[in-house]
């Protein structure tokens, strides 16, 4: 076993795995910086639409179809621009407003766990004794987070972490609801069409909240801020997300998901000497507990205990268990006609960012 798992992880893909994981992990801290200078709705939106445009020039150039083609295909561009773009990232950046970067990180890894209890109750692939004790787990280790207490449900940092918790929420929505969808359109050409559909809710919802955009202060902190958001995370960090998804699978690549925390927390101790608490360490042990629970057959199978080999139920079933490997941040299967998770020719268990 051991043999095995090293040899998943030999370079580059572990050089992958650890270059993802920084430059999301970076990204929360990022955010946390930039919004001390722009409002929250619009710097999102600033950041998808640029992200969007080149997403969508490097996809014109190296796949075959750039533009989406029938109701399905437009579909699924909204449903994903809506939900992991627009919602998902609206969310998040107003709750960073009072919640330091390093616990946002902590808070939005529930994801995997919400994605899995939507696929239930949508995919119907409904969820044993163990998995449910898992989500339950995962939203235990949320409230540990927020130190939660019946007397401080009204304070700011209370209420950016439940801004927080629905954007995990919305992403994992959109991400169930986006499974059915999926076409052979190239996953950068959806990825990009969907940044900007994305931005332009994002532009709406800064318009409507007021946001004064005209009286700005760029400074180097805010442009170093949205050029890291736009340029490495929002590019250059799924482009690596896709080339470690072909490599390993979905099941390894979406476990960084669960390393960015810690990237963000060490980042905001060098950069913005924050600190973590206990509490807040503890909560995101709690999470990724509870996500091992729920995907404890995947986890069974990839490390060979047991030795029995788990099986789709049925085509929903592979639906849903293909939409739990997707993560916190636009992870697009590559092949959805032609992928199984759980062929011998995948390799590993695991999960997603920002």
């Amino acid at each position: 076993m051991i043999r095995r798992i090293r040899s998943q992880f030999l370079p580059p893909d572990a050089t992958l795995f650890v270059a993802l994981a920084t430059v999301w992990g970076l990204s929360f801290v990022a955010i946390e910086a930039g919004l001390a200078h722009v409002p929250p709705l619009f710097f999102a939106a600033l950041r998808y639409a640029l992200a969007g445009v080149l997403v969508l020039a490097y996809a014109a150039v190296t796949t075959d179809r750039l533009r989406p083609r029938g109701r399905t295909e437009w579909l699924n561009v909204a449903v994903v621009g809506g939900f992991l773009v627009g919602a998902y990232h609206a969310l998040l950046y107003l709750g960073q407003l009072s919640v330091p970067g390093p616990v946002a990180a902590v808070v939005v890894s529930l994801s995997p766990v919400l994605t899995a209890a939507f696929a239930a109750v949508l995919l119907d692939d409904s969820l044993d004794a163990v998995a449910a004790g898992g989500f339950l787990l995962g939203l235990v280790g949320v409230a540990v987070v927020a130190d939660f207490d019946l007397g401080n449900l009204l304070t700011a940092d209370v209420l950016g972490i439940g801004l927080l918790l629905v954007a995990a929420a919305a992403f994992a929505l959109g991400s169930v609801l986006s499974t059915p969808l999926r076409t052979t359109l190239a996953d950068v050409s959806m990825q990009a069409w969907a940044m900007l559909v994305g931005a332009g809710l994002l532009f709406a919802g800064s318009i409507a909240r007021g946001e004064p955009v005209a009286t700005v202060e760029w400074t180097t902190t805010a442009l170093a801020a949205l050029a890291y958001l736009t340029l490495f995370s929002g590019v250059l960090g799924f482009l690596i997300y896709f080339a470690l998804h072909e490599r390993v699978g979905p099941a390894e690549s979406n476990l960084v998901s669960y390393f960015q925390p810690i990237v963000a927390a060490l980042a905001g101790w060098a950069l913005l000497g924050q600190t973590v608490t206990e509490t807040t360490v503890l909560g995101f042990l709690g999470i990724f507990a509870g996500f091992v629970l729920v995907k404890h057959e995947i986890v069974r199978e990839r490390l060979g205990i047991g030795g029995a080999h788990f099986a789709p139920r049925n085509p929903m079933l592979t639906f849903s268990c293909r939409v739990i490997e997707r993560g916190r941040g636009l992870t697009f299967e590559r092949d959805v006609a032609s992928e199984d998770l759980y062929g011998s020719t995948t390799s590993g268990f695991g999960h997603d960012a920002d």
